[in-house]
């Protein structure tokens, strides 16, 4: 059976847990030869390229800190070397932090913005030269930014940013013919919400009893749709804001 992602080559972004393992497994799954970029966990990188290799695809694990420009340069350095182009880049590398306004900082904001903003920013304008015949910007953003939820004043305008710049790139890029679309995750467990405390706690249960489906998200749900996006099914899809929660808003 033929594979959606056959001969294309993706990029994902904090990729060595959570939601980006997820994604990165499911496209390699698909056919794609992917780059599993991480900034501190070498083993779980180094787990989920063994994955994608027992599914039959090409993988490589590429230690980048996508907020520091010497490091996002090797990363598409690495990846031109092991595969050539780049036709898919998944922007998941993201940190977060809720805390009330009274004690936001400089440091802080200086650090989420940094990562989930211009590491974003400078992963995407440096993929550019790699992308040899359109392909699909993937920004996984949150359904934060639209809830006005105390305490996220920083993460959730970090994820209002990469909805505003995802519509702009969709615009700037599209005569290159380079989609640009964003993907907005409910409340998903990981091993990031496990350390957070959020899992197995009153904000899960909260999560979950307000959300229609009636349950928190899994990796693999937020994955399933990261290949619609990376795959021709979305090909008449750029700009676009596509939440994944459960229904919750």
């Amino acid at each position: 059976m033929s594979k959606k992602l056959n001969g294309k080559v993706a990029v994902v972004t904090g990729a060595s847990k959570g939601i980006g393992a997820g994604i990165a497994k499911a496209l390699g799954a698909e056919g794609a030869s992917v780059v599993v970029n991480y900034s501190g966990d070498k083993a779980g990188a180094d787990k989920v390229v063994a994955a994608i290799v027992a599914l039959g695809s090409k993988a490589i694990a590429v230690q980048a800190n996508v907020a520091k420009t010497a490091d996002a340069k090797r990363l598409f350095d690495e990846t031109a070397k092991a595969f050539g182009k780049v036709d898919v880049l998944v922007n998941n590398a993201g940190v977060y932090n809720f805390l009330p306004i009274a004690d936001v900082t400089e440091a802080e904001f200086q650090r989420q913005f940094g990562t989930n903003v211009w590491g974003l920013l400078q992963t995407t304008q440096l993929a550019l030269p790699h992308f040899n015949d359109g392909g699909s910007v993937i920004n996984i953003s949150s359904i934060v930014s639209q809830m006005s939820l105390p305490g996220s004043a920083i993460y959730a305008g970090t994820k209002g940013a990469v909805d505003t710049i995802t519509k702009v790139l969709a615009a700037e890029l599209a005569p290159r013919k380079i989609r640009v679309n964003s993907l907005n995750p409910g409340l998903v467990e990981s091993e990031g919400t496990h350390a957070a405390g959020i899992i197995g706690g009153d904000f899960e249960t909260h999560a979950a009893s307000t959300t229609p489906l009636g349950r928190i998200g899994q990796p693999d749900d937020i994955a399933k749709v990261a290949v619609f996006l990376a795959s021709n099914d979305s090909g008449w899809m750029t700009g676009e804001r596509v939440p994944v929660s459960g229904g919750a808003r």
